[in-house]
């Protein structure tokens, strides 16, 4: 017995619904010839004729009359089920599980949150604000759907999709001697009391970097491993440090910090999002990268 496949039903219901094997044939994209060949097939198969060929124009007998009907509830079911599939996929719901850095997650990511939920109401975000390295742990581990973090590298597990770049400014206490200019030069550095991120993060080698090609020896006194601590250390004047602009907005509105240009061509410090390598994004992931690509009302 041979299988009838569903292009054959729609080009014998083109054909019916038509009246002509050429106009049939033309819809389905076959030659006339290939499609008189397959509707004889078919009666073959059901041991029925099914058109009246001595009519013009073409008609269905009553077997075919019967047989059309049920073919094009059968397509038009089969064309729902396809759709409510398709549709099923691209239904925005369910949790996005986001893992980023303190600076970022407190700062920008969490501004996005509340616009997303409210374009998708089945839709929630779980943030988690942890160390660069557990960013990418959580990732890999497949703890969380998405990090983000500043330097980000894409593996051979990890694909990177970049965000934005952030300038980098010097930020000092409101009294600091360096605290009312306009630019500030890396010489201008040179012995200041220095509030650094730890050794072992990408934002301190890149600035570490940045001062040894200008020369310049600054006077390391603390060590943090995030910028809200940085912060602080800066606000009761332990020393001076260099952190993304975006991070100190409100202290530098409020005057509580000072936060000065750095002489082009400056630093800047790239944010980007991780999530695995070859994995299809969910449609709720999917959205939400867009929306994190959206600038935010406020932003720098």
């Amino acid at each position: 017995m041979t299988s009838v496949n569903l292009e054959t039903l729609q080009l014998y219901c083109d054909v019916v619904r038509l009246r002509s094997f050429s106009r049939g044939a033309a819809a389905n994209a076959v030659s006339q010839s290939a499609a008189s060949q397959a509707i004889q097939q078919l009666e073959t198969e059901l041991d029925t004729a099914l058109l009246d060929r001595s009519r013009r124009p073409l008609l269905p007998t009553e077997q075919g009359q019967a047989f059309y009907e049920a073919c094009r509830t059968l397509l038009q079911g089969f064309e729902k089920a396809r759709a409510d599939l398709v549709l099923a996929r691209e239904r925005v719901e369910g949790t996005v599980r986001v893992a980023a850095i303190y600076s970022v997650g407190l700062h920008d990511t969490s501004r996005h949150m509340q616009p997303f939920m409210a374009a998708y109401p089945q839709a929630r975000v779980r943030l988690e604000c942890l160390h660069p390295h557990k960013v990418v742990e959580a990732v890999v581990e497949d703890e969380a759907d998405l990090g983000i973090l500043s330097y980000p590298a894409a593996t051979r597990t990890l694909t990177v999709v970049p965000l934005r770049q952030e300038p980098m400014v010097l930020v000092a206490h409101p009294a600091h001697r360096l605290a009312r200019r306009r630019t500030v030069e890396p010489a201008d550095l040179q012995g200041e009391k220095f509030v650094a991120f730890d050794r072992d993060l990408a934002i301190r080698k890149a600035i570490d970097r940045a001062l040894r090609q200008h020369e310049v020896l600054v006077d390391v006194v603390m060590e943090f491993d995030n910028v809200e601590t940085i912060k602080q250390a800066i606000g009761i004047n332990a020393g001076v440090s260099i952190l993304p602009r975006p991070t100190v907005l409100n202290e530098s509105g409020m005057r509580t910090l000072a936060a000065v240009p750095l002489a082009p061509p400056g630093l800047v410090r790239p944010i980007g999002i991780i999530h695995r390598r070859g994995r299809r994004l969910p449609p709720v992931v999917a959205r939400f990268i867009e929306q994190l690509q959206k600038p935010i009302e406020g932003s720098p």
